[in-house]
This record gives structure tokens, sequence and C-alpha cells, in this order.
């Protein structure tokens, strides 16, 4: 009974300890090496952050195969060779948003709630027909959306308070023989949900990285707020 005890005390204090930190660097699947056998990556040279939270019951942007989805929209106003996407729930005690970061409208208010998380799982789609930032408005609400690539659980990211590896990360590499591959200028968002059917609920932090320098690139939470920042930001 002591060995069992002693045990599960070990188990929730790695888990605690786990999300006392930051989150490792995030790298890139372009120029990755192998040395001395262990693959060897660069960090990603841009990278932008979004810190969210979901409050119990919140409406989802849209019903998708039973899940309750919510959506993160981005612009990227230059192609990239290679785009990597990441989502953590609850946000790690050590995260804290930096003047150039990107938060939700109540993430200040409900950012010390650490004991409600999700079971992350994400996507990366892109509006057909999308060039400019004046095609936003008009456009997007009827756009058709392209799925590059989804994610449930991911081995690199660090494991949730309870000690599961639920959180999420993917990496998409352009393909220019493939137009529907190819991450070219336009609106892309970020959809997210649980893996299991069920409540999103808790803080979040979502990161977008690349390999290039990506001048102007926004993320916000509704197409109408994307819109309003890249034009203040013109």
């Amino acid at each position: 009974m002591k060995k069992k005890l002693l045990f599960i005390l070990a188990v929730a204090l790695i888990a605690t300890n786990s999300f006392s930190q930051k989150l490792d660097k995030f790298t890139t699947d372009l120029g990755k090496k192998s040395v001395m056998g262990k693959e060897v990556r660069v960090p990603y040279t841009d990278l932008i952050s979004y810190y969210g939270y979901i409050a119990q019951g919140a409406k989802p942007d849209e019903m998708r195969d039973g899940k309750k989805f919510y959506y993160l929209y981005l612009w990227i106003s230059v192609a990239a060779p290679e785009v990597g996407v990441r989502m953590i729930s609850p946000v790690p005690d050590k995260m804290v948003p930096e003047e150039t970061d990107f938060k939700g409208s109540d993430y200040d208010q409900n950012k010390t709630d650490k004991t409600s998380y999700f079971d992350t799982w994400i996507t990366l789609e892109k509006a057909s027909g999308i060039t400019s930032i004046e095609e936003i408005s008009s456009k997007a609400s009827g756009a058709k959306w392209n799925s590059y690539e989804q994610n449930d659980d991911s081995g690199e990211m660090p494991a949730q308070p309870s000690g599961s590896k639920y959180n999420s990360l993917m990496r998409i590499t352009s393909s220019t023989s493939d137009p529907l591959k190819s991450l070219t200028i336009g609106l892309y968002r970020i959809g997210f949900t649980t893996y299991k059917t069920g409540e999103v609920q808790g803080s979040f932090l979502a990161q977008v990285g690349s390999p290039v320098k990506i001048p102007g690139v926004m993320i916000a939470k509704d197409i109408e707020t994307l819109v309003k920042m890249l034009t203040e930001k013109k």
C-alpha cells in the first residue's frame, strides 16, 4: 500500500513539474539531421503565439462529426516552405504572453485556472480563392476550406497535469507540385476540439512557426478581429 502511494505521488510530482516549465523550442522538419543516432532540428525562425481560454459551455464555431469545433484564423502574407502548429492545454505556469503575442479577450481573467483543460486535437486548413486582405471580409463566409493535416497526441509535447501526453503538434511541408498542399499567401485557420466527443474547456496556447520570417502574420479568434488587426497595421 505504501509503495502504491509513493508511486502515485511520484507521478503527480512529475506532472506538476512538467507544467511549471516552459515549452521546448519549436523546431523544423526542414534541414533535420541525424547526429550520432539522434535527430537534430533547428528552431523555427518565426514563431507567433496565441493565448486563449474556452469557458464551460461556450458555443462552438461549428459542429463537425458530432464534435464542438473552435477556430483561430491566421493570415500568411508570403509563401512559406513549412509551417508548424502546436497546441497545449492548460497553458504551462511559466508561459506568459509577451508584448508581441496574441491573446483572447477573456484569457487574462481566467489565466489562473489550471484545473480546466482538454485533450487537444488540431487541424490546419486554408480558404480557397482568398489572396488579399481585401478579399477576406467578402469571401471568407462562403469559402471552401482545404485541409492540410491533423494531429491528436504528440510525444514531443509535455504531458498534461493528468500525466497523459494529450497535447498536439504537426509540421506541414509545402508542396509546389500540388496546389492544395502548397503553403502560399492566404487565409488559414487552426481548428481545434477534443479527441473524444465532449467539452472543450480551459486555457490553451497555440503556436505557429516557420523557418523563414513572415511579415505581418496575424492570428485571431474570428474573421472580424483578424481583418481589423490587419487593416490597422497597414
